[in-house]
């Protein structure tokens, strides 16, 4: 043990011991579904965020969900019309996924499966992959988005987000303006590898990828896709309500591309 810390996080002050952590998706699992469906500003920004590069009617089209987590955004895109299987390599998430889909049924499907290498999705088989802050988990990106190839047909589109790379650099921290200006303060930015937060009350105890916004864009395009949009959206109201140094900082990155 290093260091027992107080610092705020959304509002709160919170303690925190400095340890060799463990956390793992599957051990978290049960308190992130609770913070989703209890209310997540920023979990319910990200699911809009990245419906919103989908279209509206989804009627006939085939979706995977890749790294689907308790199922969030695959519900979203059931209930537009499309059908979807959500995976996701976190056996516990997979469950509360499927649990909820018994209690409100939705149309979803669901799998325990890597989406470094999906063995559940036939290629060629889906029009639309869907990757909701799953991407920054997976520690290989390049197996990753062959397979997103391997299972999108021709003019498939994978639309993703990740949070935003720029300021969620390992060691990044809020500034509360003691001895320095409100605001993001961000570490080395060009620091690619694994990572994990010392925040308690935050997902990425479980541990992160962090990349450069390059390595995403460099990554599709070498693995044959057209990059199509790239959008940082401003945080919503909500967000701000929650967080509000984040008022001026696009907390995700939405990147659509298209397989050629």
């Amino acid at each position: 043990m290093d260091l027992l810390q107080f610092r705020w996080f959304g509002g709160w002050l919170v303690s925190s011991v400095k340890v060799l952590m463990t956390e793992t998706w599957d051990t978290i699992a049960d308190w992130y579904v609770e913070r989703v469906r209890t209310g997540s500003a920023m979990h319910e920004f990200a699911r809009d965020v990245l419906l919103d590069g989908l279209p509206a009617d989804l009627d006939g089209q085939r979706i995977l969900d890749l790294g689907c987590g308790e199922g969030l955004i695959t519900r979203a895109l059931a209930l537009r019309g499309g059908s979807v299987v959500g995976i996701d390599p976190s056996p516990r998430m997979i469950g509360h996924a499927q649990t909820a889909e018994q209690a409100s049924p939705s149309g979803a499907l669901y799998a325990v499966d890597d989406g470094a290498s999906p063995a559940t999705v036939a290629a060629g088989s889906v029009e639309w992959v869907t990757a909701g802050l799953s991407l920054n988990n997976v520690p290989d990106l390049a197996a990753a988005i062959r397979a997103v190839r391997r299972v999108l047909v021709p003019g498939g589109r994978l639309v993703f987000t990740i949070p935003h790379p720029c300021f969620e650099a390992p060691h990044a921290r809020w500034s509360l303006g003691a001895d320095e200006p409100p605001g993001r303060v961000v570490g080395n930015y060009f620091a690619e590898g694994f990572w994990r937060s010392v925040n308690p009350v935050g997902a990425r105890r479980a541990g992160n990828q962090h990349r450069m916004l390059s390595t995403y864009v460099t990554s599709l395009v070498e693995h044959g896709f057209v990059i199509e949009s790239v959008a940082e959206p401003a945080p919503d109201a909500r967000v701000v309500g929650e967080h509000p140094l984040r008022a001026g900082l696009p907390p995700f990155l939405l990147v659509s591309g298209l397989r050629s």
